[in-house]
């Protein structure tokens, strides 16, 4: 059963669990199951996502119940009036704030441009050693893309050189490999917490949050990171 966040005669979110496609995609691979599915059966009735999150990223994913609310929620999220809140865990200490500001390249080879800001939450050191260090070090951000753009916030934290921990298309294998050695660990460390909108028809502000699953708080655990917020 899938976690509802949120459901009124127009809306629905869910907690989408790690691992669970949004929807048969070129780019994802063939699944089993999809969230579209998954939710259709769940609750009896269609259902049409208004955005996605990557097959490995869990989170607040929100729905429509009919087309035409479908089309107002995109307005909205093109229109960047819902805001998205996500934390991830990187490899080593990246800035207290910063805004990346990077063009990227989708997957039809179109140059976009891409913002993406984040601020510093925590930080760790552990006792891993790693190349020519004795210690490993990570810290936890939360981080707002002002943009939508495809593995926007994968590619921008690898472009400053801080991967998220976990990610292997974006991220730095090596200590991925070091991670599932260790720890048997190979979680990709990047949750959608938060989403924040005014209501299309209300205008009530509505705030979903997204509680972390357990194989995060395991990482967040041995980094010794308070995750108390986010659970």
């Amino acid at each position: 059963m899938l976690e509802i966040l949120y459901r009124d005669e127009h809306l629905i979110a869910i907690n989408k669990p790690a691992g669970l496609l949004v929807h048969k995609s070129f780019y994802s691979g063939e699944a089993d199951t999809y969230a579209i599915q998954e939710l259709k059966k769940q609750i009896g009735q269609k259902v049409y996502p208004v955005h996605r999150l990557d097959r490995k990223t869990s989170g607040v994913l929100l729905f429509t119940l009919d087309k035409e609310m479908l089309k107002t929620m995109s307005d909205l999220f093109a229109a960047r009036a819902v805001e998205k809140r996500y934390i991830a865990i990187l490899r080593g200490w990246a800035k207290e704030e910063e805004t990346i500001d990077y063009d990227l390249i989708n997957e039809n080879e179109v140059k976009q441009n891409a913002i993406t800001r984040y601020r510093r939450l925590q930080t760790s050191e552990i006792d891993l050693p790693f190349l020519k260090h004795q210690t490993s070090r990570y810290c936890l951000v939360e981080a707002i893309p002002e943009t939508g753009r495809f593995h926007q916030l994968r590619k921008h934290f690898k472009h400053i050189l801080h991967p998220i921990l976990g990610c292997r298309k974006h991220g730095c294998n090596k200590q991925n490999k070091l991670w599932v050695q260790t720890f048997g660990i190979n979680k990709m460390t990047l949750h959608a917490h938060q989403l924040m909108f005014n209501h299309p028809l209300s205008n009530e502000k509505i705030t979903l949050n997204a509680a972390i699953d357990k194989e995060f708080k395991m990482v967040g655990d041995i980094l010794n990171f308070d995750l108390s917020a986010y659970s």
